[in-house]
């Protein structure tokens, strides 16, 4: 049996046996019931009790609680965890399990190669992204990767996976400001992120349409900064970029920060720093796109009509952390004659995890081998998804899966 201390989410958070928040209960308050290990993607694939979050967070035990050193087999097992969440939702004793592991992963994180430093240096840092994307962008159109990929040099590599996501990327910047199309309401913040903004260029443009047809005006800052999520489930630290965008957004004269990735978006909800008036300025203004879309859309504005059925992957950061992927349903069901569906499985991740696709290449296709499956079983005229990675790592087999603001904003009233 091991001991667990009590630890509160946050520094002003009720005692641990307040059932109104979150909290990290003690080792004994597992009930053994086993709900964790049915939701857990790694033992869908490996089918072994070491694969499963109830052992994982002994391991984590070991690490943060007794100071002890762990087996290469515990590291394994522990680092292949997608970090999904899944299992905290169906978790009766309420454990922060996301918490642990990044609180683990950052002990952990001194053992990180220079090659993952380098790779999230490049994440945090704009000015040297501007100066290797013109060149990223000629190697991609040379079609040099595609000839590597066939050679299978990239496999002996284990770098398949990273080469299919490789795209053109956008160069450059949006605009600071993109005006209401229609009698003005308001504005919002738009939050592109680091990746999105340069190599999911469309989805920014189609969520800036929306914006605007329902009467909002919307900023962009400059000053925003990746959302840290990719840095604190690494085992590094997030603080200068959550500090940064909580200054950024707070200062911005908007009705909401609007976000478009529901990986960023996971993130951003659980911003938390020593400032907790800032803090909980920032989050009451954030808002995911859809519901925002949803909650603001005029009477008077009417799709076209698209006879077809859409199937909706729901990401593991908006079905086990937003939690509001009823909202892409709602707002999907506003297209005429559109049937909308949930794609078949949606509670199994589908691999990508974030860097996991590209970490744990193998364990992330098996994953990706049974979500294709699910693709096929649906029979739908369209496939979307909530999040970039996810719909990039699922198109890697020449899917054609997109972000539920294309098919919205192709659908608007032309002009």
């Amino acid at each position: 049996m091991y001991d667990f201390v009590e630890m509160s989410l946050m520094d002003d958070s009720p005692p641990a046996n307040h059932l109104s928040g979150p909290y990290l209960p003690e080792a004994a308050d597992c009930m053994r019931c086993g709900l964790c290990v049915g939701s857990c993607p790694t033992y869908r694939i490996f089918q072994s009790q070491e694969e499963t979050p109830r052992s994982r967070v002994r391991t984590l035990s070991k690490i943060l609680l007794e100071n002890q050193a762990i087996s290469a087999s515990e590291r394994l097992h522990l680092d292949n965890c997608l970090q999904c969440r899944a299992c905290e939702p169906v978790c009766p004793s309420k454990m922060a399990y996301s918490v642990l592991f990044d609180q683990a992963q950052a002990q952990l994180a001194k053992k990180t190669n220079r090659l993952a430093k380098l790779a999230l240096a490049l994440v945090t840092n704009k000015a040297w992204r501007a100066r290797l994307l013109p060149g990223l962008a000629l190697l991609v159109k040379s079609g040099l990767p595609s000839m590597l990929r066939h050679s299978g040099l990239l496999q002996a590599l284990h770098l398949t996976e990273a080469a299919a996501l490789l795209r053109v990327p956008a160069l450059k910047p949006l605009a600071p400001h993109y005006p209401s199309t229609r009698k003005k309401c308001g504005q919002v913040a738009l939050f592109i992120g680091c990746i999105s903004e340069h190599f999911d260029r469309d989805t920014l443009q189609a969520a800036i349409a929306l914006l605007t047809a329902i009467g909002y005006d919307v900023l962009i800052p400059s000053a925003q900064a990746c959302c840290g999520a990719i840095h604190q489930h690494n085992g590094f630290s997030a603080a200068a970029m959550i500090t940064n965008n909580i200054e950024v957004f707070n200062g911005l004269d908007v009705n909401a920060v609007v976000h478009c990735a529901t990986g960023c978006g996971a993130m951003l909800s659980e911003y938390q720093t020593d400032n907790t008036e800032a803090s909980e300025l920032f989050k009451s203004r954030l808002h995911d796109v859809h519901e925002f879309l949803l909650a603001h859309w005029p009477d008077d504005l009417q799709l076209q009509v698209l006879p077809e059925k859409i199937a909706v992957h729901e990401p593991c950061s908006q079905r086990n952390v937003l939690k509001n992927q009823q909202a892409v349903y709602s707002l999907l069901a506003k297209i005429p004659a559109a049937s909308v569906t949930a794609l078949p499985d949606n509670a199994l991740c589908c691999g990508a995890g974030g860097s996991y696709l590209l970490t744990h290449p193998d364990n992330a296709r098996q994953l990706r081998d049974l979500k294709q499956h699910a693709l096929k079983t649906a029979s739908a005229d369209r496939v979307v998804s909530g999040n970039f990675v996810c719909a990039a790592f699922l198109n890697a087999d020449k899917g054609d899966i997109v972000h539920p603001l294309h098919i919205l904003a192709r659908q608007l009233p032309t002009q």
